[in-house]
């Protein structure tokens, strides 16, 4: 059975450890701690992880975030793999940080990476791991934070928070979307 894991954020040096990038975040975090490295290749950097006989396609986009759709379309259709397999990782700011929510399908929830999956593909009905990363900014400095880094304590707790991740997408993988939701969502 095959899979594919997006891990939503933008490239480049000046992203790398801001909240917005806690896809990528936690995608790099499972390939070192597999021994496994991303390629360069059509539309995202994209590594292949093996678990339990299941194939994991990690896919981190190079679209930048508000046209994540047309790279997930793309290594949907080359590796085949049925929109149930599909786990997009993306970060919410409706969560208190670290909060991890396991969703089914949904809406876009005004994140514009969703946003831009669901209009391409026509569709909202794919699984997808919200990240908390909260809303401790002042009206009018969204992005500043959305776009800022994680603050010493956030960076502290970060590491335990990937982790729990890192057991969605197994999890995700070996007892399915629901079972998934039913043992991560009540912690």
């Amino acid at each position: 059975m095959k899979y594919l894991i997006a891990g939503l954020g933008n490239i480049g040096p000046e992203y790398k450890n801001t909240r917005h990038n806690i896809g990528f975040q936690i995608l790099d975090a499972l390939a070192e701690a597999s021994n496994i490295s991303f390629n360069d290749k059509r539309y995202g950097f994209v590594a292949e992880y093996k678990f339990k006989g299941r194939t994991f396609i990690l896919l981190k986009p190079t679209t930048y975030m508000n046209l994540s759709g047309r790279a997930v379309s793309y290594w949907l259709q080359k590796e085949k793999i049925d929109i149930k397999n599909m786990l997009v990782l993306v970060d919410d700011l409706a969560l208190p940080f670290g909060t991890l929510r396991v969703r089914a399908k949904g809406g876009a929830g005004g994140h514009n990476g969703l946003e831009n999956i669901n209009q391409v593909l026509g569709r909202n009905d794919y699984a997808r791991l919200r990240f908390g990363i909260g809303d401790d900014f002042h009206k009018g400095h969204q992005v500043n934070y959305v776009l800022g880094e994680w603050s010493k304590d956030e960076q502290k707790e970060l590491p335990f928070k990937i982790d729990d991740s890192i057991e969605i997408i197994k999890n995700f993988g070996t007892i399915g979307v629901e079972r998934t939701m039913n043992f991560h969502n009540k912690k």
